[in-house]
């Protein structure tokens, strides 16, 4: 049986194909030995593909698939009886080879506009494309491209502005494409992107957090906390408004511990917080107001706590607490104020030495109080240098007679005893407070001087035994053994006279003062 001459085209009819791929159309024939073959457009123009016959079929080959090729092929083919046969092939083409392409500037600030865009590239046909634009499920921009008239792939763009938040950390951006062409059987016909958003943002609501509060007790530990919201993290510095209002440096972290607060630690903390992205910077403060029982940071005595009688002296005590402390300043010998609480220094001009002593300092509060105390030394010369002579009745020729010297200073002067010399000198006789004259004798009438020194002056004091003349009645001569006290001061002058009288027997060759000393007595 012979067959009859026949042909076909695959793909037939109608064919898809995508732009960029690669399409063969095989013309194939039956019921002819070596038939001829011939391929040309409807439009006739150029192929845009490769012919290569064979002995029973002919293929032309589109490779890449272009937009040269959106034709409808005719195959010719012609058997050697001159048979002819034809079938026509139409080809559709379409573009849309990738998922989209998001682009979001690399540096989101929240709260400023931000551009996203997407890219769907080399498009074809792009009055067919619909582009949606969404964060998360909330849609930004919705845009379709039926108008446009383009003849070849393109690269079609959606842009859309927003205002990122700092809630939108972790949010997607999603681009979905669709090549809604109705008539084309192709996949897909929609292609999706994603993108997750990292907004930068911040520093904002910044706070400080005090632990255990905002009022500890001296000697608590305090903790400070400084917490804000910041992407990416905020740097965080320390510092504390000081009294003469300049900012001093602490620390770089998030917390700010003081194992035991001091009164000196109250004062208004600062936690600054700068985000070198945003390039915003935020503060925060909080007042540490430090309570407790009061603390004496000061009791001194100016210039020194020694010091030399007729000087300037300044007393200073002071204490700080919160509340404020209630400040007392006495000299503990007598429990007496010397200024009231708002005091801070006590003058004492031209310091005498029944000054001196120990002070206190009493420091107090609701919270309890506080005590010091110092010791105020004077020093100054001698003073009050007194001679008293025992016994002070009648003293006989043998007897013993005692001369006692005592005198005030600080420090305690040293005591000595001279006696006065015929030729006028003087002989020291004692350096003993205490000058005793055992079994007395003429010879022992005269001045004895007394003299009371340290390092801030001298005092002398005077004391004379001497024999008054005969009395009016011959049969009963009695002389008289007179001490008498005269002082001269080199320290501080002083003058004083004391006369002691005691009657004894006659004595032969006794002299008399009694006109040289009238005027004295």
């Amino acid at each position: 049986v012979v067959k009859a001459f026949e042909m076909e085209i695959t793909p037939a009819e109608r064919i898809v194909a995508q732009i960029g791929g690669t399409l063969i159309l095989t013309c194939n024939t039956t019921g002819c030995a070596s038939p001829s073959f011939s391929w040309r457009t409807q439009m006739d123009s150029p192929l845009g593909g490769k012919v290569s016959n064979h002995r029973t079929y002919s293929t032309l080959t589109m490779n890449p698939v272009s937009i040269v090729n959106s034709h409808s092929y005719l195959c010719t083919a012609i058997c050697d009886e001159g048979e002819k046969k034809e079938k026509s092939v139409k080809v559709e083409l379409y573009s849309f080879p990738s998922d989209p392409i998001i682009e979001i500037s690399p540096s989101l600030v929240a709260g400023e506009p931000a551009t996203v865009i997407c890219k769907i590239p080399d498009v074809y046909p792009s009055h067919h494309l619909e582009v949606l634009l969404k964060k998360d499920e909330h849609i930004l921009c919705k845009k379709d491209f039926f108008e446009d008239d383009s003849t070849n792939t393109e690269t079609k763009t959606v842009k859309d502005t927003f205002y990122p938040t700092a809630e939108d950390i972790g949010k997607e951006i999603t681009c979905v494409a669709r090549l809604a062409v109705a008539e084309m059987d192709f996949e897909p016909k929609e292609r999706t992107s994603s993108q997750k958003l990292n907004a930068n943002f911040g520093p904002q609501n910044t706070v400080i957090t005090a632990s255990p509060g905002n009022s500890p007790m001296e000697g608590d530990s305090l903790t400070l906390t400084c917490v804000t919201q910041s992407n990416p993290p905020a740097q965080i510095v320390w510092s504390k408004d000081l009294a003469e209002e300049s900012i001093q440096h602490l620390i770089k972290n998030n917390v700010l511990s003081i194992p035991h607060v001091h009164f000196n630690d109250s004062g208004l903390y600062i936690c600054e917080v700068i985000n070198l992205v945003t390039n915003k910077t935020e503060k925060a403060t909080v007042n540490i107001t430090v309570q407790g029982t009061p603390v004496i940071t000061k009791f001194s005595i100016e210039p020194s706590t020694t010091v030399q009688e007729g000087e300037n002296v300044s007393i200073q005590c002071s204490a700080e607490s919160n509340p404020p402390p209630k400040i007392t300043l006495r000299r503990k010998s007598d429990n007496a104020n010397m200024e009231p609480y708002s005091a801070r220094s006590i003058l004492l001009p031209s310091v005498m030495f029944q000054s001196g002593g120990d002070y206190e300092c009493v420091a107090e509060n609701k919270f309890g109080n506080s005590k010091r105390e110092i010791t105020l030394n004077v020093k100054y010369g001698p003073k009050n240098t007194m001679i008293t002579v025992i016994p002070t009745a009648t003293l006989k020729e043998g007897e013993t007679v005692t001369m006692k010297c005592t005198s005030s200073g600080n420090p305690a002067p040293v005591i000595s005893w001279k006696k006065k010399k015929a030729t006028g000198e003087s002989e020291k006789i004692s350096k003993n407070a205490t000058l005793t004259i055992q079994n007395l004798k003429s010879q022992d009438l005269g001045l004895y001087e007394c003299e009371a020194y340290n390092h801030f002056g001298k005092e002398e004091k005077a004391v004379k035994l001497y024999i008054q003349a005969r009395l009016a009645e011959p049969d009963q001569m009695i002389p008289v053994v007179i001490a008498f006290s005269s002082v001269a001061a080199v320290a501080v002058p002083a003058v004083a006279i004391l006369i002691y009288v005691s009657r004894q027997a006659k004595i032969n060759g006794s002299y008399s003062l009694v006109k040289a000393l009238r005027l004295k007595v």
